[in-house]
């Protein structure tokens, strides 16, 4: 009888049975609230009806073209509709299916438009599974052991985070940029560094936002050098911030910008977006792929723009991240080993340690499965496996903000106490 990898670790035992907006619901209709959303996919919610129909529809029409043969309605307009959201400038886009292939295709480019080997990423970063982008990522090890070697020319700086070097923001940053510079000196130089590839807001490694300093500082870099600055949005774009673009909050200005996973509401679709002139210089049968740009992710996609739009998602994501932010201090100063309560929109964690300042990932997975038991799901994510992450999806209301804030209080009383 075939059964799941045991690779496949789950974070919780709900086998769900149907999905609406921010609950799920599992075969004996006990409800959950859904603070996982996918990982961050099920932006609009599960099964919002808007999506739904669309998606509906164009099964009826066509489901797959594939785009490198043909093109379809979905695909046009969806190009067309991403000039509203993309930031100034980067007006050619590639899709693909996910984010891992967003990162392999924005490396691939980024080579290719300059003629450089190297790409430099910032430690605790995360960009997926496949090999060149498990290459680049170290928000722990359990996504780049056992297969080795892994693809060359990759190279690790700092990301400013405070909380792990136990310093100021303004100390982190000073830091992280200096040792950026000391990089470009002496491992890779300037002339062999075709890319920097980095998060907004740092995901598995542990919902780490950077600051506008850090960010101008690799735009002058890039400028300085001839270096394509790329952003990874995979986790942080369509509104999770509560601005549309994680890197918004900093006035980040990338070459190249790369987004799946909220796209289109958990229907399989990545893309990246660059600036023409560096999308010229990829080579021919560069880029392409037997799904990207399905018919009906497409049609998912720009319903999911609609929604966003016409409900005002990008604005509740503010506001009820505010909300849950507030909530969630507010239980860590009644809990001395929740050390931190940090994020940005609905995209927050809470960082655990012990008694001695250790990152304690093995009391935070048991506040996590203590709120799965009480209804509430949550991940965990960071180094040690040290922070609880809140993600639920932008459509959540004041008050399943609320219900979820309670069971949190209850779940983290319920093992520190």
């Amino acid at each position: 009888m075939a059964e799941l990898s045991p690779a496949l670790k789950q974070a919780t035992g709900v086998v769900a049975e149907r999905g609406e907006g921010a609950l799920l619901f599992d075969k004996e209709g006990r409800r959950y609230l859904d603070f996982t959303s996918g990982i961050g996919v099920t932006s609009t919610g599960h099964c919002h009806p808007k999506v739904v129909a669309a998606a509906q529809e164009q099964v009826g029409k066509l489901i797959h073209g594939q785009y490198t043969t043909i093109k379809h309605e979905p695909l046009l307009t969806l190009t067309e509709r991403l000039s509203e959201v993309l930031p100034s400038g980067l007006e050619s886009v590639f899709f693909a299916n996910s984010g891992s292939e967003a990162a392999e295709a924005a490396l691939r480019l980024a080579r290719q438009a300059t003629g450089r080997p190297n790409v430099i990423v910032f430690h605790g970063g995360f960009h997926g599974r496949t090999v060149a982008a498990a290459s680049m990522t170290t928000s722990g090890t359990k996504y780049r052991s056992g297969f080795s070697p892994l693809m060359a020319g990759v190279y690790v700086s700092p990301f400013p985070d405070p909380n792990h070097f136990g310093w100021s923001e303004e100390e982190t940053t000073d830091f992280a940029l200096k040792q950026l510079d000391y990089t470009l000196q002496t491992i890779s130089s300037p002339q062999d560094t075709a890319a920097f590839l980095v998060e907004p807001v740092l995901g598995e490694g542990g919902y780490v936002p950077g600051n506008k300093r850090f960010f101008d500082g690799l735009r002058e870099r890039a400028d300085k050098h001839g270096i394509v600055f790329v952003l990874d949005e995979v986790q942080t774009g369509w509104g999770r911030t509560g601005k549309f673009w994680g890197g918004d909050h900093f006035d980040a200005k990338p070459d190249v910008i790369m987004t799946a996973k909220g796209i289109a509401s958990g229907f399989p679709i990545s893309a990246i977006a660059a600036k023409p002139e560096i999308m010229a210089k990829a080579w021919p049968g560069s880029q392409g792929g037997t799904y990207g740009a399905n018919a009906v992710a497409c049609a998912a996609a720009i319903a999911t723009l609609d929604v966003i739009k016409d409900e005002k998602l990008v604005e509740n994501s503010a506001a009820r991240g505010d909300q849950l932010k507030a909530a969630l201090e507010k239980v860590a100063t009644d809990h001395s080993r929740i050390t931190d309560v940090r994020g940005l929109g609905l995209m927050i964690g809470n960082e655990f340690r012990d008694g001695d300042g250790n990152p304690d990932g093995t009391l935070a997975t048991a506040v996590q499965q203590e709120a799965a038991k009480r209804g509430l799901l949550l991940l965990t994510c960071g180094p040690w496996g040290q922070v609880v992450r809140f993600i639920p999806a932008l459509v959540v209301d004041e008050a399943l903000v609320d219900e979820a804030a309670g069971v949190w209080r209850e779940s983290v009383d319920a093992v520190l106490s």
